[in-house]
């Protein structure tokens, strides 16, 4: 079948070709039948609602991961330890998307008895977008939290050159009644790192601010980040810009993401090289029923009037109204129904070879 392609050579793909073609290759490496559909509708998801760094973009550096034998992708999910508000899941050194769909249900279920509950995660391997696991929370109609620590220490604290500390993302969601659902999902970095390895795959220059090279310079090769020991910036960017801000909440995430359950800290010198198949890494889950403390409907009454309230700000541009944390997702979300999800040129010839070599089928053609 043909899909749309436009003057940069970017095919247009419908989400649930998209879904299929994950599937195909995470099934020829061997993941578990039933794990499967989970993880490809989780990175399918971060495509629909524009974090291109999430979804299929991820196959290159899970190919990469598997053939080093730091992820185990026929891993088994259990619960090791459980009280009525808590449980602790060990993922197996699997990817982290279904472990982390279990600890949300988990949560969701004994917040639901008990009016908050935690969950954490261990030995688990990346999870994609931590929004999604929020958003879960919130459609329930519980305020969710979420955070996780990351592969590889490539974020370097403020005044220093060497990475100590990942991208060590945070979200936040809670629910509404009119507007759409309050959802903020951010790295305490200035920008993700799948952003600069996008930029890498299209042979495209970073803005900068981004990166640092080995010697804490600023930098707009990507080269220097993915293969010259270059680092990122905490969100803030430079110590004038605030970015000890940055700094002190990826040690936030770190601290709730990996000390808490257990997991490898990033800034370990042998972090994810200490058992065979597993990352190391670490995830938390949060979810606090507002009826706790509010009558119900209450809460999201007053989410909404301040969401109300936000939007009706003056803007700058008029083009350009005031927005708040979910929207430009969910706008794209309802674009990408109709126009597909963009697949560049690097990035498609790399899922080529990639569903070549392990005899999955290719279904962009």
């Amino acid at each position: 079948m043909a899909y749309r392609l436009d003057e940069n050579d970017v095919m247009w793909i419908p989400k649930d070709v998209l879904r299929q073609q994950i599937a195909n290759i995470l099934a020829a490496w061997g993941m578990k039948p039933e794990h499967v559909e989970t993880t490809a509708s989780v990175m399918v998801d971060a495509d629909s609602c524009g974090i291109d760094t999430h979804g299929i973009s991820m196959i290159p550096p899970y190919d990469d991961r598997r053939r080093r034998n730091v992820i185990t992708l026929d891993a088994e999910v259990k619960v090791v330890k459980e009280t009525p508000t808590t449980a602790l899941i060990d993922a197996g050194g699997g990817l982290g998307y279904v472990p982390s769909v279990l600890a949300t249900d988990i949560c969701i279920k004994k917040a639901k008895e008990c009016g908050m509950a935690a969950v954490t995660v261990k030995e688990s391997a990346h999870f994609g977008a931590t929004g999604f696991y929020t958003r879960m929370m919130a459609k329930a109609g519980l305020i969710g939290i979420a955070t996780t620590n990351g592969s590889g220490p490539r974020t370097a604290p403020t005044f220093g050159k060497q990475g100590m500390l990942s991208t060590n993302p945070i979200a936040f969601a809670v629910p509404t009644k009119k507007n759409e659902n309050f959802s903020l999902d951010m790295a305490t970095t200035t920008v993700a790192a799948g952003k600069i390895r996008n930029k890498w795959n299209e042979g495209q220059r970073l803005p900068f601010g981004w990166a640092c090279d080995a010697d804490g310079n600023p930098s707009d090769d990507p080269e220097v980040y993915v293969s010259r020991g270059g680092t990122q910036t905490p969100l803030g960017g430079t110590p004038e810009g605030g970015s000890h801000k940055g700094y002190g909440l990826a040690a936030m995430v770190e601290i709730l993401s990996a000390s808490f359950c257990g997991a490898s800290l990033d800034t370990s010198p042998n972090h994810g090289n200490n058992k065979p198949g597993s990352m190391e890494i670490g995830h938390f889950f949060m979810a606090i029923d507002p009826t706790q403390f509010l009558e119900e409907g209450e809460f999201e009454d007053a989410v909404d009037e301040l969401i109300d309230y936000l939007h009706a700000t003056k803007p700058a541009d008029p083009d350009h109204p005031v927005m708040v944390a979910g929207e430009p997702e969910n706008k794209v979300r309802a674009d990408r129904e109709t126009s597909g999800i963009p697949l560049p040129p690097g990035l498609r010839g790399q899922i080529k070879d990639i569903a070549r070599q392990c005899n999955a089928e290719y279904v962009f053609e």
